[in-house]
C-alpha cells in the first residue's frame, strides 16, 4: 500500500484508513475550528491548525509555536488561518490565513505574505484558501478562490486558470 490517509474533522477528529494513528482533539472543545492538516515527512505524525492559528501536534510532530503564542495577550489574526505546509525537514511549518497572512515557525522561513505585496490598505479580489510548500521547502504557493496563485520563496508562477467555473479550494505540487 501507499501508506493511507488521514480526514480530519473541524472538532479534531482524526480519521486514518490505512495511515498510523497518532491522536487527535475529538474529545477536547477547542476555541477555533480546525482547519487544516499536513503530516510528518516520516508519515509518523501530523499536525493540525485551528482558525485562530492553534497548532497540534501528535506522534513525531513537535510544536514549534502557533500563532496565539506569539501575538500579544487580547490580539488575534485579521483573518481565520485557513491553511498550512510542513517544511521538507519536517522541523517547522507555515501558516496561511484568509488575507494571505504568514506565520512561520520552527525551521520554516518567511519568504513574503500577501499583505507585503499589497501594502497597506491593499486587499486581495478573492480569499487565500491554501497552500502548499516546495519541495526543497524554500519557498511555497498560496492560491486565492479565485484561482490567483502567490509564489513565493523558490516557488515559480507558472499561471493561473482563466475564470474557474467554481470556487477554488485547495492545491497540491
Amino acid at each position: 500500500p501507499n501508506g493511507g490517509y488521514y480526514l480530519l474533522g473541524g472538532d479534531g477528529g482524526v480519521f486514518s484508513f490505512g495511515a498510523p494513528f497518532f491522536g487527535s482533539t475529538g474529545a477536547i472543545a477547542l476555541v477555533e475550528p480546525v482547519v487544516s492538516m499536513a503530516a510528518t515527512p516520516s508519515g509518523l505524525g501530523y499536525w493540525f491548525s485551528a482558525a485562530d492559528g492553534g497548532m497540534f501536534a501528535f506522534g513525531d510532530a513537535d510544536f514549534f509555536g502557533s500563532v496565539p503564542g506569539v501575538l500579544p495577550v487580547g490580539v488575534t489574526v485579521n483573518q481565520p488561518v485557513v491553511g498550512m505546509a510542513s517544511t521538507a525537514s519536517g522541523r517547522g511549518y507555515w501558516l496561511v490565513a484568509a488575507d494571505g497572512g504568514l506565520f512561520a515557525f520552527g525551521d520554516a522561513e518567511f519568504f513574503g505574505s500577501i499583505p507585503g505585496v499589497l501594502g497597506p490598505g491593499g486587499s486581495l479580489n478573492q480569499p487565500i484558501v491554501g497552500m502548499v510548500a516546495t519541495s526543497t521547502g524554500q519557498g511555497y504557493w498560496l492560491v486565492a478562490s479565485d484561482g490567483g496563485v502567490f509564489a513565493f520563496g523558490d516557488a515559480d508562477f507558472i499561471g493561473v486558470p482563466s475564470n474557474p467555473p467554481a470556487p477554488i479550494v485547495a492545491l497540491a505540487s
